[in-house]
C-alpha cells in the first residue's frame, strides 16, 4: 500500500505531462540534493534537448527526492508512472537485475574521469544501455556523481587496520557487499536519505561515498573524517519511460539520444574540475583529509572481486578490456 501510495502521490505530477503528440513535456527526477551535480547533469541535458527538438521536447528536473528515491523511479518508470529519471548505476542491478551494469563499479579499473567518459560515449556505452530496452526503460546518457571515496565519523581512516569491522553504510548489491567484505568492514545496506541520521546517531561508523554527495547532502557536519581511496565512480543513468518513450517522434528520439551523449561529455568534463574545489570546501567546514598509506593492498584485496564479476556479464568483461586499455 505504502508504494501504490507514493506513485498515486506522484501521478497527478506525471501524467498530465503526456498531453500532445508533438510537444511534450517530461518529468525527471532523481535523488540527490538539488545542489549535487546529478541536478547540474540532468538540467545541462535538458537545455540540449529542448534546443535539438526545437522546443517539441521540454524536461522539468526534480531533485531532492521529490518524485522519490532511486528505487521508487526505477519502479516508476517501469510502469510508466514517471517520465524519466537519473539514477545511480549501482542501484540497477538490485532494482532490475540489469547486472551488467555492475561493470561501472569494478574496484579499481577505470584510470580516470577522461577515459570512463570516452567509453561511455563509444558504442559500448550504447549497447549497455541497450540492455534496458527489455526493462521497458530507454537509457540515453550518463551523469556521474564523482569518485567514491570513504567518509567515517569520529575515527581517522589511515590503514586497512582501521577500516576492520566499521560499520559501514553500502548499497547492498552483491557486487558492493563482496567488495567491502573483502576489505574487512561491517556492511550494512541502508537508503542513501537515511545516511545523515544513521551517520549522527551511530547507526553507522562510515559511509563509502564520493565527495560531491559529502557536500550536497551536508553529511560534514555529521562525520568529519575523509579517507581519498577513489574506489570506483559512481555514474547515473539517464533513462525514459519506454511509455514516455514511446510518444516522442522518430526524430525528436534521435534528438534526444544526441543530447543524451553530448551531456554525458559535457558533465564528465565538469565531473572532473570539482573534486579538488569539493575537498577544498570539505577542508573549510572542519573536515580531516586522509590518505591511506597502504592504498595497494586494498587494491590487491578487492581484485579477486573484479576476477569473479567479469566472469558474470560479458559485457563486465568488455568494459574491463576496454578501460585496461586506457591504463
Amino acid at each position: 500500500m505504502k508504494k501504490l501510495s507514493v506513485f498515486a502521490g506522484i501521478a497527478m505530477l506525471v501524467l498530465p505531462s503526456l498531453a500532445g503528440a508533438q510537444e511534450v513535456t517530461l518529468k525527471m527526477g532523481h535523488a540527490a540534493a538539488s545542489t549535487h551535480i546529478f541536478h547540474t547533469g540532468l538540467e545541462i541535458f535538458s537545455k540540449k534537448v529542448a534546443d535539438k527538438t526545437e522546443g517539441n521536447v521540454k524536461i522539468e528536473v526534480y531533485g531532492d527526492r521529490q518524485l522519490g528515491d532511486d528505487k521508487q523511479l526505477l519502479e516508476g518508470i517501469q510502469i510508466g508512472l514517471i517520465d524519466g529519471a537519473l539514477v545511480s548505476s549501482a542501484t540497477l542491478p538490485l532494482v532490475l537485475g540489469a547486472a551488467s551494469f555492475d561493470a561501472l563499479q569494478q574496484p579499481f579499473t577505470v584510470p580516470s574521469y577522461e577515459q570512463l567518459s570516452a567509453v561511455l560515449s563509444s558504442d559500448l556505452g550504447d549497447e549497455l544501455l541497450a540492455t534496458l530496452d527489455e526493462k521497458k526503460i530507454k537509457g540515453v546518457g550518463f551523469v556521474d556523481a564523482g569518485l567514491r571515496h570513504f567518509l567515517s565519523k569520529d575515527k581517522p581512516v589511515k590503514s586497512l587496520a582501521d577500516l576492520k569491522g566499521l560499520k559501514t553504510r553500502i548499497v547492498p548489491i552483491p557486487l558492493h557487499k563482496a567488495i567491502w567484505e573483502a576489505i574487512g568492514v561491517n556492511p550494512i545496506g541502508m537508503a542513501y536519505g537515511e545516511v545523515y541520521s544513521a551517520l549522527e546517531t551511530g547507526t553507522i561508523d562510515a559511509v563509502e561515498i564520493n565527495v560531491s554527495s559529502i557536500k550536497s547532502e551536508s553529511l560534514y557536519n555529521a562525520a568529519k573524517q575523509v579517507t581519498l581511496t577513489g574506489h570506483y565512480f559512481w555514474p547515473g543513468v539517464i533513462m525514459i519511460s519506454g511509455a514516455t518513450w514511446d510518444k516522442i517522434s522518430d526524430k525528436d528520439k534521435a534528438a534526444i539520444e544526441e543530447a543524451g551523449k553530448e551531456a554525458t561529455t559535457e558533465v564528465y568534463a565538469l565531473a572532473a574540475t570539482q573534486d579538488a574545489q569539493t575537498i577544498t570546501f570539505l577542508e573549510q567546514n572542519g573536515v580531516t583529509i586522509n590518505k591511506l598509506g597502504d592504498l595497494d593492498d586494498l587494491k590487491a584485496l578487492t581484485s579477486p572481486v573484479v576476477t569473479t564479476w567479469k566472469q558474470k556479464d560479458p559485457l563486465i568483461a568488455k568494459f574491463d578490456e576496454a578501460f585496461a586499455k586506457g591504463q
